[in-house]
């Protein structure tokens, strides 16, 4: 569709849609170009209409804190959907379980759980997304994944039917699950343990430190960019890269961290082509010094 048509389809979204919306500052990366339709969802209800007036003309992408993805430098033609405020409420579900908006932060909830004193969600302070990224990927580190607090997710499919999902009811495996990929989920409940404040605290204040001793922060960066292999061999997919590419390889301004080389940075003004030639370049050399095939984390949207 072109973007008049778009245009007066949405007409009745006023402030919340926008058409050839740059998306270079909505990712870690700072990375990317524009999309075609951007819409920022203020509750349920209007999203609910968006889909019905949308009625899959278009492909959607869910952005939520813009932590694990690159995007094209070209004009990407779709709609990037972000969920607004009403979808970032936090609250107990009696003494040791929490309901939490799928545009929450990560670290939110993890900060939310300790002041609480519920155990559990300690590791999700380490994690730089948001709850409905987490649960698509089944996010985790640190030995724990969103699996092992999940209880049940609410979503919403792109034809805008409402379900609840109970967590038995899903089959999760390494950084994957198989829900369907047209849900967008809208929130999440989860449960910990009871604890003291102070151990809590402790286990999250032990948790960033070793991870800012091992990875890079306060950069541009998407975090890990391919999966560990954990079905091909037990080697960590860092030791695959090491042993097998040189580390001071660089496409424009696209590097691999010297702190951990499964983390790439974009060193100043990195183009799309640069990171995805750096991201291809270290797939192809893992395969041919190792035999090992390397599959994305990152998510690539072109």
């Amino acid at each position: 569709m072109k973007t008049e048509e778009l245009k007066n389809l949405f007409k009745e979204f006023g402030k919340q849609i926008k058409f050839e919306h740059d998306l270079k500052k909505k990712n870690w990366f700072n990375i990317g170009g524009k999309s075609k339709v951007f819409y920022k969802a203020d509750d349920l209800k209007e999203l609910v209409k968006f889909l019905k007036i949308l009625d899959n003309k278009k492909e959607i992408f869910i952005l939520g804190a813009g932590s694990n993805i690159l995007v094209t430098d070209n004009l990407y033609d779709g709609v990037v959907i972000k969920l607004g405020k009403s979808f970032n409420n936090i609250s107990l579900l009696g003494d040791d379980k929490i309901i939490a908006g799928s545009g929450v932060l990560d670290k939110t909830l993890s900060d939310f759980a300790r002041d609480n004193n519920i155990s559990g969600f300690e590791f999700l302070s380490c994690i730089p997304g948001t709850i409905g990224g987490g649960i698509k990927m089944n996010a985790g580190c640190f030995g724990k994944e969103f699996k092992d607090i999940l209880l049940s997710v609410q979503a919403i499919d792109k034809s805008g039917n409402i379900k609840t999902i109970p967590s038995k009811d899903i089959y999760f495996e390494y950084r994957n699950n198989d829900l369907p990929d047209d849900l967008i989920f809208l929130s999440a409940s989860f449960k910990g343990n009871r604890d003291k404040y102070d151990n809590i605290n402790s286990e999250i204040i032990k948790l960033k430190t070793e991870k800012e001793k091992n990875q890079p922060t306060k950069i541009k960066t998407s975090g890990s960019t391919f999966k560990n292999p954990i079905s091909q061999t037990e080697k960590k997919v860092w030791q695959l890269i090491k042993e097998s590419v040189p580390l001071d390889i660089s496409f424009g301004d696209a590097y691999i961290s010297e702190k951990h080389c499964n983390f790439f940075i974009n060193k100043g003004n990195a183009k799309f082509e640069d990171m995805r030639n750096l991201i291809d370049f270290v797939e192809k050399k893992v395969l041919e010094k190792t035999g090992v095939s390397l599959e994305k984390e990152i998510k690539i949207l072109e």
